[in-house]
């Protein structure tokens, strides 16, 4: 049975889907058989960072309502025939419920290895109908203040579900500015957010990498962490209060 995970922020703009996309490719390079499933109605953005956007004939919510088998709607990557795209309903006002969801995520899992849920960020309806799909979750936020502040409210959500790992994902870290200490480090916002920390992914231009970096480094590293073959990013020793963290680095 495949292993759900949702991937999520509480902003948008934080490169949530970018995480998503590039674990997926990475987990699918291992070898593992991956379902991408892009459950931000209205947005759409799976596809179009896959490059698939022009291959779709179904999207999740023709299977929900009987016009497709939920095979049927998966779009398989020309590049890495092991990864699979689930897009998401263009409507954006469209209520589908989480049981919904979950059944067509339940005929599908003996097929592969892992499912990636791509949510809206936030922690309006469609955040609940992601999370509540899954069995874990991969929080994304930046070093920036407002990511930081918005992702603290994510985790206490979170935390009200039943999910058997919550793992942090600090994205567009400068390296540079880390060292001379001008913004927070993963392992402070690690702490502040009380979540572990499992990958720190530095700043490039580019959106979708193939080239060897360091970022794409970070997500093989990230893939491996869920395949069992890489260690997380660590996780610091003490506890601090949100408060205190956020107030350290506005003083920086």
């Amino acid at each position: 049975m495949a292993r759900k995970i949702v991937v999520t922020s509480g902003k948008g703009g934080v490169g949530k889907t970018t995480v998503t996309a590039n674990l997926g490719v990475q987990l699918a390079k291992s070898g593992k058989r991956v379902i991408l499933c892009d459950l931000d109605f209205g947005l759409n953005n799976i596809d179009v960072v896959l490059g698939v956007e022009d291959l779709a004939t179904f999207d999740v919510v023709d299977a929900v309502e009987g016009r497709c088998r939920p095979k049927q709607a998966l779009v398989q990557h020309p590049h890495y025939p092991n990864l699979y795209s689930l897009a998401s309903n263009r409507i954006s006002d469209r209520y589908v419920s989480p049981q919904a969801i979950r059944l067509i995520l339940e005929n599908l899992s003996p097929q592969f290895d892992f499912i990636l849920l791509d949510s809206p960020a936030g922690i309006d309806e469609g955040f609940h109908r992601a999370v509540a799909c899954a069995d874990e979750a991969l929080l994304v936020t930046t070093p920036h203040i407002s990511a930081m502040r918005d992702a603290g409210r994510v985790v206490d959500m979170l935390k009200g579900y039943r999910l058997s790992r919550i793992g942090l994902v600090v994205n567009m870290v400068k390296k540079d500015l880390v060292r001379r200490g001008e913004i927070l480090t993963p392992e402070e916002i690690s702490e502040a957010l009380r979540v572990p920390l499992t990958a720190i992914v530095p700043e490039e231009e580019k959106i979708f990498l193939e080239n060897v970096t360091d970022r794409s480094r970070a997500f093989r590293l990230l893939a491996g962490f869920y395949t069992g073959t890489a260690a997380p990013a660590a996780e610091p020793a003490k506890r601090a209060g949100f408060m205190d963290i956020i107030r350290r680095g506005l003083k920086r």
